[in-house]
């Protein structure tokens, strides 16, 4: 078996770090609309993100990260980062970036188009519209 196909057949589980698992299912599963699987307290909640598990594990303390920690592909980000916004998600600017677009999408040289917002722990999430330049 070569090294390179020692996972690559495997199921990915992600992982996103919470202080206040309730805070968090509310968001994963009441905004999101992530299919809660199970609440394994007081270690994880656990979402099925179509097909892939999330679990969203409880820690005693997070300094959340400045980049990326879960992104999803979506077919329509305008139609995605509305729905989002009519839920209360408000999305992340970056000067630079995103600022002059009014839904915050940043077109990036690949033709992808990303918006970022966070979880209620400030860990950075993402949706990505996937389009060749």
């Amino acid at each position: 078996m070569a090294a390179d196909s020692i996972l690559g057949g495997q199921k990915l589980v992600a992982f996103a770090p919470t202080i206040d698992p309730e805070r968090a299912r509310a968001f994963y599963e009441g905004v999101l609309g992530l299919r809660l699987v199970a609440d394994e307290k007081p270690f994880a909640l656990v979402f099925d993100a179509n097909g892939t598990m999330l679990r969203v594990t409880t820690v005693p303390e997070l300094k959340p990260d400045s980049f990326t920690v879960l992104g999803w592909d979506v077919d329509d980000i305008e139609g995605t980062v509305d729905r989002l916004v009519s839920a209360g998600v408000v999305f992340n600017r970056y000067k630079g970036v995103n600022d002059g677009d009014p839904r915050g999408i940043w077109n990036s040289p690949s033709g992808a188009r990303v918006a970022w917002f966070k979880d209620p722990d400030g860990n950075v999430l993402s949706v990505t519209e996937f389009r060749s330049a």
